[in-house]
């Protein structure tokens, strides 16, 4: 099976108005759409580009991101339906109850919307946004085989992916929001182990521009890329495609499924079937939540992993 993915290298600027936003957005989507994608993903953080707005030339806080969710929705939700495409639409920091949470939205053709809320959290969204990890890790199972949304941050973490993969995650979709180069590479560099562990396909992007009003989105730096296993169905270098540093574009790549499912099986190495649970637990049956097509919904999260 394969199946087409792009991922926007989103320019943050300031703005005047939410329609500046959604012309941004729309005119991202039909230039993917020109190429016949079927999966667009946009960077971690994007919406923060409406905390920009503003007539006394100061930024919004984080808490006031929360005032334009359901603008938000209704805005990629229909884009998703209009072009026929799955949109994962960066995050955007939504507020349930009295706390704040950095979600993933995985927005589906078919008008339904799947949330992943980022799990581990850097110290800056903790201490200075005052956001709240998610307790739940979700897989959602789309007609191109099944997907997980793991947010910058969570794609360090080397349990995480190993979990998506034992639901049967082929291709993790990782938006990301770096301020530096040092950033960037711990996002790159870990998406690069974690295709080698797991023998998975990882979709990754970032923001580049800068909002200077902004507190700590002053400063972006940023490359898409579609990032293999290394072996020999594959780029030597892991990397399919991948943009220009911090220019504004969007790249797009198609994903064989079956080369994963081949070097698992017979590659020059079977990382996967190798695992030695002998002497480490077996990650890929923790406890988490799939999610069909037909069942998405917004929905508080629970304690699963």
């Amino acid at each position: 099976m394969r199946l087409r993915v792009s991922a926007v290298q989103y320019h943050l600027h300031t703005i005047q108005n939410f329609q500046q936003f959604a012309d941004q957005v729309t005119h991202y989507v039909k230039t993917a759409a020109e190429f016949n994608t079927e999966f667009i993903l946009f960077p971690e953080f994007v919406t923060t580009q409406l905390l920009s707005i503003s007539d006394s030339g100061q930024g919004q806080p984080i808490q006031n991101l929360a005032l334009y969710t359901d603008a938000y929705r209704e805005l990629f939700s229909g884009l998703a339906v209009e072009y026929g495409v799955y949109i994962i639409g960066g995050t955007h920091v939504v507020q349930k109850g009295d706390k704040l949470y950095n979600v993933a939205h995985l927005f589906s053709p078919d008008g339904h919307i799947g949330e992943q809320a980022k799990l581990h959290l850097t110290p800056t969204e903790v201490t200075d946004w005052g956001i709240t990890p998610g307790e739940s890790l979700r897989i959602f199972e789309t007609p191109k085989g099944k997907i997980a949304m793991i947010t910058c941050y969570d794609i360090e973490f080397p349990e995480l992916v190993r979990m998506a993969r034992g639901m049967g995650a082929d291709v993790i979709f990782s938006p990301s929001c770096t301020d530096d180069r040092h950033g960037f590479n711990r996002v790159r560099y870990t998406s690069h182990a974690r295709t080698i562990e797991n023998q998975v396909y990882v979709v990754t992007t970032g923001t580049i521009g800068s909002l200077p009003t902004v507190d700590f989105m002053r400063g972006n730096f940023g490359q898409a890329a579609v990032i293999t296993p290394n072996d020999v169905p594959f780029p030597q270098d892991g990397i399919l495609v991948k943009g220009e540093i911090n220019n504004d574009m969007v790249i797009t790549a198609d994903l064989d499924l079956s080369l994963l499912y081949e070097v698992r099986e017979h590659g020059s190495v079977t990382t996967w079937r190798d695992r030695r649970f002998d002497l480490y637990p077996d990650l890929g049956k923790a406890e988490t939540e799939t999610i069909p097509t037909t069942e998405w919904h917004v929905a508080d999260f629970e304690v699963r992993v």
